[in-house]
């Protein structure tokens, strides 16, 4: 093995500075030893034994859940890792395993108060390397999670996203073959004699028609018994093209009762074309609203996405509507709503004002909580989730309820623990509700939980007058 010397430790950028005597007191206190390759550092789960200085090889850290391996580091010679001085972490929360033969330093957990109480240098060096630590930690956390969920909601836009798209290419298409179609029956209609009185008559009627607001909900055997009705009325006015025109008629509401009046307004002879006239622009009409509705789908999408990353923000607090976030979230989260069943269940009180936060790291609480809210209520096929906002004091407080399993009552306190997750393979890290817990704080808010089975409600509170 190689021989470490406090010259050596003192080659360590972050013990450059501490005396001689301390590394010596630290390399005299510490366990020298090998790993063979395999061997395992630190397991998850255990007991943290001491502070680990890596002499010499490398050492695989990664965390596993459910057979599911994620490797977040390799360590190398002059790392350092374990417990530091200060540190509330007694329990590993991620596995260490040797990738090569490694020849490490371990200092005991036990000598650590006689470490703080007699060496201040070597403390504070161990104390910044620990707060160097956590900041890289947080930032990982942060990137790996903002990834997860962008990868997530990717999924769910790719498939709203190509909804409409194709319905606007399938309509375009529909309606550019429908216009070639027009010729024939622009024909039949300019070789009409109608006087001006009769046209502004049948033209009111149509209108009329038109403009009814409240159209029936029909059944499927609802709609099918309309339309033959609406075929036999056509057919005893001597209307070609019945089949057709009846189910687009019934479609905007028509009744037979009007095609009376129409008939009345229309010498017999003209009927059938004025009619198919009138068809072809209902067609049309319907297509271009299916082309609007799926256009405006696109933009409600586009603009939820801009909100939702704040992506032409600058990285500073301003105050915002808490339910626009929501909102942006709930039409990113959209697909899933719609797969899982969900009902949506919404009481907001619009009278609150608005909170100074970071807007990008906001929509991730909502994105986290309440996409683990549709997660788990996947095992009952269906759920009801619930959003309330009101306020309580000198707060802004959002309650987000579901109705799933729960969560059991041996893991509740460990739910905010970063890499911690009940969810299967591939669709949790564990980082989601450490994430929330942790930009919360950074908000000087408050997050509860409370959870029993069939109800599990987050309850998150943002003061309203924080600068």
């Amino acid at each position: 093995m190689q021989l470490v010397t406090k010259e050596w430790l003192q080659s360590i950028e972050s013990l450059r500075e501490v005396p001689s005597d301390q590394l010596q007191w630290w390399i005299d206190q510490s366990h020298h030893y090998e790993l063979q390759e395999g061997d395992f550092l630190i397991r998850q789960g255990t007991e943290t034994t001491g502070t680990h200085v890596i002499i010499d090889g490398r050492v695989q850290m990664y965390i596993s859940q459910k057979n599911s391996v994620q490797n977040l580091t390799v360590l190398g010679a002059k790392d350092i890792t374990g417990y530091l001085p200060f540190s509330r972490g007694i329990v590993n929360s991620i596995d260490g395993r040797a990738l090569t033969r490694t020849q490490v330093m371990t200092f005991p957990v036990g000598s650590m108060n006689s470490l703080i109480h007699s060496h201040f240098e070597l403390t504070q060096a161990l104390v910044h390397i620990m707060s160097t630590r956590v900041r890289e930690a947080t930032i990982f956390q942060q990137q790996n999670e903002k990834m997860i969920a962008l990868g997530k909601l990717s999924a769910g836009l790719a498939h709203e996203l190509n909804n409409p798209a194709a319905a606007i290419v399938r309509g375009s298409d529909s309606l550019l073959k429908h216009l070639k179609l027009q010729p024939e029956n622009f024909k039949a209609v300019v070789s009409i004699k109608m006087s001006a009185e009769h046209v502004d008559r049948a033209n009111t009627k149509l209108f009329e028609v038109l403009s009814r607001k409240e159209k029936p909900v029909l059944t499927m055997m609802q709609r099918r018994r309309l339309e033959d009705d609406f075929v036999d009325c056509l057919d005893s006015h001597g209307v070609v093209n019945s089949q057709e025109l009846s189910e687009n008629f019934v479609e905007y509401g028509f009744t037979c009762d009007d095609m009376d009046e129409f008939s009345a307004l229309i010498a017999s002879e003209n009927l059938s074309p004025v009619l198919n006239w009138m068809n072809n622009n209902l067609v049309t009409e319907r297509m271009v609203n299916d082309i609007q509705e799926a256009s405006r789908r696109i933009e409600k999408l586009v603009g939820a996405i801009k909100n939702f990353t704040h992506m032409d923000r600058g990285r500073d607090k301003e105050y915002t509507d808490v339910h626009s976030g929501i909102q942006n979230t709930i039409t990113m989260l959209e697909y899933k709503f719609t797969k899982g069943n969900v009902e949506l269940l919404e009481e907001y009180d619009t009278s609150l004002p608005k909170i100074k936060v970071f807007v990008g790291d906001l929509n991730q609480v909502w994105t986290n909580i309440i996409d683990n809210a549709l997660d788990a209520m996947e095992v009952n096929k269906r759920g009801r989730l619930e959003i309330k906002t009101r306020r309580d004091r000198e707060y802004v407080e959002v309650t987000i309820t579901d109705d799933g399993p729960g969560i059991p009552e041996d893991i509740k306190n460990r739910i905010f623990e970063p890499f911690f997750t009940t969810k299967e393979i591939g669709k949790g890290t564990g980082l989601g509700l450490d994430v929330v817990s942790r930009i919360v704080r950074q908000h000087n808010g408050s997050l509860k939980v409370d959870s029993k089975p069939g109800c599990t409600a987050f309850v998150l509170c943002f003061p309203i007058n924080e600068s």
